[in-house]
């Protein structure tokens, strides 16, 4: 067992910050409260979650997406249909890919968590910039430069201070995953 690495991986997950629009940082069991209030007020208005993320935070995004909709019990809304996304990509762009979906599927009230380890894949932040417009809150799950445009963009902002796309996607995983349980404890659900 590789010690070091997982001494560095606590370092990231200890680094670990929310911050809101204002970049007010949270102590990060109060960020993760306001996160979990916001997604089951979500819940309770019976509004639409969204994830998106590229590569590995793709993987991640369509994990939450299953687990939310079936441990969570929420509306949750997959934007990775490969015909949808080859069209957009095609005839618009790639960068497109997010944004012109969400155009027509997002609501004002609705929820996206966007994904993106270095904050700033264009695709990423199109997506951002449609949920702002149509009054669609946003989570930014982000690593690398704390002044990455996805973070300076979002309403809530998850930040893991490294470098390291492995690092930065597995502590997004784990604190998503934490978010999911903590909602299903407080529903008084169990898997």
């Amino acid at each position: 067992m590789n010690n070091k690495y997982f001494c560095e991986l606590a370092n990231a997950i200890d680094g670990t910050t929310v911050s809101g629009t204002d970049e007010r940082l949270f102590l990060y069991n109060d960020g993760l409260e306001v996160l979990i209030n916001k997604i089951r007020d979500c819940k309770a208005m019976n509004a639409r979650l969204f994830f998106i993320g590229n590569g590995g935070s793709a993987a991640i995004a369509s994990h939450m997406t299953a687990d939310f909709l079936k441990n969570g019990g929420m509306q949750t809304c997959s934007l990775y249909d490969r015909a949808v996304m080859t069209c957009i990509g095609n005839d618009y762009g790639y960068e497109h890919i997010f944004a012109k979906p969400l155009s027509k599927l997002g609501r004002s009230g609705d929820l996206l968590v966007a994904i993106s380890s270095s904050g700033n894949s264009p695709n990423i932040v199109r997506a951002i910039e449609t949920a702002r417009e149509k009054e669609i809150f946003v989570i930014t799950f982000t690593g690398f430069k704390p002044d990455n445009k996805a973070r300076q963009l979002g309403n809530i902002n998850v930040y893991v201070p490294c470098e390291e796309y492995g690092k930065v996607e597995s502590i997004h995983q784990l604190i998503l995953q934490q978010i999911v349980d903590m909602i299903l404890e407080r529903d008084g659900l169990k898997l």
